[in-house]
């Protein structure tokens, strides 16, 4: 039999004999509701995220790794090799709220298999992949692989909400000479939009007072609010699906990325549309109705925003808040990398003016594109394609805002395979058993081929 076969079937025998403990550790990570908790003075976004973190690299040291922990909190990594090359492997431990726990079919942080799937919050977005990258390595190292390089994975604790995490680990440590981030898709992600959240702030002169959504980067599946005959005639007649529970109506909407948010429904928008045709005006309600009701992509706002590389402007309501005193819209918005965010922003401001609604910033996150005949292209997209044999698929652009952005030289290189679901930020967020293994090889892989 050719060495090489032989070799390849040892490491996948041996991956195999890994993958329980792999499962058992994930079970450790997924088990901790690990979303921003602020207003802890002992953790900057709370006990649990500092749990996940600490667990992490706890792990990190059962298989062999060496480990940091930033004193205050904000990051932590584990190191292996020796050599002046140094690949780094982000992900990030943080992860959103669970949302509406009725729409789960098993608590969020009690982490189950069936069919085939392991299911918790987390599981795909990011912790999955990034405890399945470490244990690539692990089983190329129990196989005898010749590591001549460092390998350090580099842990996030604020990923999913204002990024403040990344900045004191560039301040304060090593910078990668190559890395990849497993937080999106195969076969690679050369570009990136640019991630701009913001608030809009009005009057509220309705008298109503209210929430809804968790996340500014989730589509909100569902809004629990009073409820009135006017209100419940106006979702009759647009159709849109409700619950009744005592005197409140949940309104029902389906929960996605933002960075996807026109394959969602947004309950928000669903909700502030019937209260509009109800006979209720509010700033809020005029603004989505006229702008976002019917359209994908906000274009009233905008008109046609999108380019070549990276496709549209997508633009999520993901929260919304009635103050005795203002209505405030959190809205998360992804860039065309060939955009100029200041064009966009000057373009909101003057519609929201019109409503009566102030701009104020939350978060931004520039635009990245790495080229494709870039070394770190080339090897990634080499090592999935030996792995899987699919000479098809090609790098693509994407929507979504990963630690990429964090270094230079530095890409999103899965775990979700072509055809197969995204589930982050969804209830019943789960990983593809089959899947997470294929990643595993792929990584491994990678790792070969960084070798010096």
């Amino acid at each position: 039999m050719n060495t090489k076969i032989q070799e390849k079937e040892r490491l996948y025998k041996k991956m195999e004999e890994n993958f329980p403990k792999f499962l058992k550790d994930l079970d450790r990570i997924v088990s901790i509701p690990s979303f921003l908790k602020e207003n802890d003075d002992r953790f900057p976004f709370g006990e649990d995220i500092q749990k996940a973190l600490e667990t992490m690299l706890d792990i990190c040291k059962e298989l062999g790794l060496k480990t940091f922990i930033d004193p205050e909190g904000y990051y932590g990594y584990a190191e292996i090799g020796e050599g002046e090359k140094l690949v780094g492997v982000l992900g990030h431990l943080d992860v959103v709220p669970p949302g509406d726990l009725n729409k789960w079919e098993n608590p969020p942080f009690e982490p189950i298999i069936k069919d085939g799937k392991y299911y918790g919050r987390g599981s795909q977005d990011d912790k999955g992949p990034t405890l399945a990258a470490i244990y690539a390595l692990k089983t190329l190292l129990d196989c005898g692989f010749n590591l001549n390089y460092r390998v350090r994975f580099i842990f996030g604790t604020d990923e999913e909400n204002l990024w403040r995490d990344m900045p004191r680990y560039v301040e304060k440590e090593e910078m990668p000479t190559v890395g990849f981030t497993p937080d999106s898709k195969f076969p690679l992600i050369y570009a990136e939009k640019g991630l701009l959240q913001c608030k809009l702030t009005a009057k509220n002169q309705s008298g109503m007072v209210f929430k809804g959504g968790d996340a500014f980067n989730s589509v909100p599946s569902s809004i629990l609010v009073e409820k009135t005959a006017g209100l419940v005639q106006a979702l009759d007649k647009l159709k849109y699906e409700y619950t009744e529970k005592d005197n409140k109506i949940e309104i029902i909407g389906k929960s996605v990325h933002a960075q996807v948010a026109e394959t969602g429904v947004n309950a928000i928008n669903r909700y502030l549309h019937a209260l509009s045709l109800s006979g209720v005006e509010t700033k809020s309600g005029k603004f989505i109705v006229e702008n976002l009701i019917g359209y994908n992509f906000a274009e009233p706002i905008f008109g046609e925003v999108k380019d070549e590389h990276s496709g549209e402007l997508k633009f999520n309501v993901g929260k919304i808040e009635f103050t005795p005193e203002n209505e405030i819209l959190c809205i998360d918005m992804r860039i065309p990398v060939t955009y100029d965010k200041e064009i966009i922003v000057k373009t909101l401001t003057e519609k929201a003016k019109e409503y009566g609604f102030e701009y104020s910033q939350h978060d931004y996150l520039k635009s990245i594109y790495t080229p494709l005949d870039s070394e770190l292209v080339k090897t990634l997209m080499g090592a999935y394609q030996e792995v899987t044999g699919d000479m098809e698929s090609q790098p693509i652009a994407g929507g979504g805002a990963t630690y990429a952005r964090a270094i230079n030289n530095c890409v999103a290189f899965g775990y979700v395979l072509p055809n197969s679901p995204k589930t982050e930020h969804q209830p019943n967020e789960y990983i593809i058993l089959d899947d997470m293994k294929m990643a595993m090889k792929i990584y491994m892989k990678a790792f070969e081929k960084f070798r010096v």
